[in-house]
């Protein structure tokens, strides 16, 4: 059915699941939401499965029309939601009505919204998957970001008979200064002593040429032993590459499979969703942790999400 008609896309707006996944062998990025923890948060406040296929809304502009009766979330980054001109709270599952207009229209902190409608929306699956990657052009609305005029369907479309909403506690703050968590390697032996002491003690900037495949920073470059190419390998989420030019390279959900470029450490999961949130400009330093550590902040991260999960189920019933 029809649930939504697009009025402004805002520079990108894309349908996202969480990923395409069994592909990167031929060469396909997972692609999906950057904001793993926002965009899952946002399908269980309307009822969803996490995977569900949702909107990801980047900086401010974005204005779109309801066309049936349904329910909304609106979940991570602040953009000064509305709801017919009046603030639309986020984090929270929101009645809306046929002809209701949804409005983004400023950027106050973070950098993607995500906006998850009861039912998800309805779009052929590419290779088992909803995400639209761009590069591409698979996925999603044929491959594409949303233009003006676009009409999107959605399996179900019901109003909640009440309003749920995730504790204080449990939100994210998107703040102008990262610390990201990495685990070094796998080529760290590629670098100096002293590259590898830059990397983890430097404040490096969110540089203007980033996008969904992967962040530049700028600062101090990094020091190699010798070439900074290496035979072409995979390269996982949150990879870090290091170019000739020893400025770092965060890779995201839609980076190429595979890389020759030398990779001097990769940002834990449970600390992707910082970094798809950072603006340019931000301020971004790096810290090593061991593998328990990763693997502790991971958990932590899932039993966040868990506690949402089952709270909500409580509430609803």
């Amino acid at each position: 059915m029809k649930i939504l008609e697009v009025i402004q896309p805002g520079p990108l707006t894309t349908i996202q699941d969480l990923g395409r996944y069994g592909y990167q062998q031929y060469g396909v990025p997972p692609s999906g939401a950057l904001d793993n923890f926002a965009f899952r948060v946002g399908n269980l406040l309307v009822g969803n499965d996490e995977s569900a296929a949702s909107l990801e809304i980047t900086l401010f502009g974005c204005r779109l029309r309801t066309l049936k009766a349904t329910a909304v979330a609106v979940t991570g980054a602040d953009l000064g939601a509305t709801l017919n001109g009046n603030p639309l709270p986020t984090w929270q599952a929101i009645a809306v009505h046929s002809g209701d207009v949804i409005s983004f229209p400023r950027l106050n902190s973070g950098c993607r919204a995500y906006l998850a409608f009861t039912g998800g929306l309805d779009v052929p699956l590419v290779m088992g998957s909803a995400a639209t990657c761009v590069r591409a052009g698979i996925g999603g609305l044929e491959g594409r970001p949303l233009r003006r005029g676009d009409i999107l369907h959605a399996a179900a479309a019901a109003p909640m008979g009440r309003k749920l909403g995730v504790p204080r506690e449990y939100l994210p703050v998107y703040g102008s200064q990262l610390e990201l968590r990495v685990r070094l390697g796998p080529q760290d032996d590629y670098f100096t002593k002293e590259g590898i002491n830059t990397f983890l003690h430097s404040d490096y900037a969110v540089s203007a040429q980033s996008d969904r495949m992967g962040y530049r920073l700028d600062g101090p470059p990094i020091r190699h032993k010798g070439k900074a190419d290496i035979i072409s390998d995979g390269i996982p989420s949150g990879a870090v590459q290091v170019p000739g030019d020893g400025l770092p390279i965060v890779l995201l959900a839609d980076r190429q499979t595979t890389g020759g470029y030398t990779k001097i450490a990769t940002v834990i999961s449970a600390d992707i969703a910082k970094i798809a949130q950072a603006m340019p400009g931000n301020r971004v330093r790096f810290r090593q942790v061991s593998e328990d550590e990763a693997g502790a902040a991971l958990r932590e991260y899932e039993r966040a999400i868990g506690d949402i999960r089952h709270l909500l189920q409580d509430t609803d019933h």
